[in-house]
């Protein structure tokens, strides 16, 4: 899990982003998209259109890390809401990185096992 203050704030961007983007071209979406501050210590997370992939920029005051993850099964759970961004606690980050819906939390896919 990212090492994330007590103050800080998770946003996640609604809708879907292109992710060929590093931490500057997702700092100017932060600015631009949901015109809010990148420096600010909060987490900002941003979804791929195919929805196995999320990038996640945070600032800890002293620089600027980004974070990805790719599911090898099932989708990470995004709101259907287009414009914006929907404040997560951290216990609903945790089930979105592990591909459950953090809005009722259940498996999105689960192993079956292979014998």
């Amino acid at each position: 899990m990212i090492p994330i203050g007590s103050g800080a704030k998770i946003w996640i961007a609604t809708g879907h982003f292109d992710m060929r983007k590093g931490m500057t071209g997702l700092s100017l979406l932060v600015q631009e998209h949901l015109h809010r501050q990148p420096f600010a210590g909060d987490v900002y997370v941003f979804r791929g259109r195919s929805g196995r992939l999320i990038k996640a920029i945070w600032h800890d005051g002293v620089g600027l890390s980004l974070y990805t993850k790719r599911l090898d099964h099932g989708r990470f759970i995004w709101p259907s809401t287009v414009d914006g961004a929907i404040q997560l606690t951290s216990g609903q980050m945790s089930f979105l990185l592990e591909g459950i819906e953090w809005r009722n939390p259940q498996h999105s896919w689960r192993p079956t096992s292979a014998g």
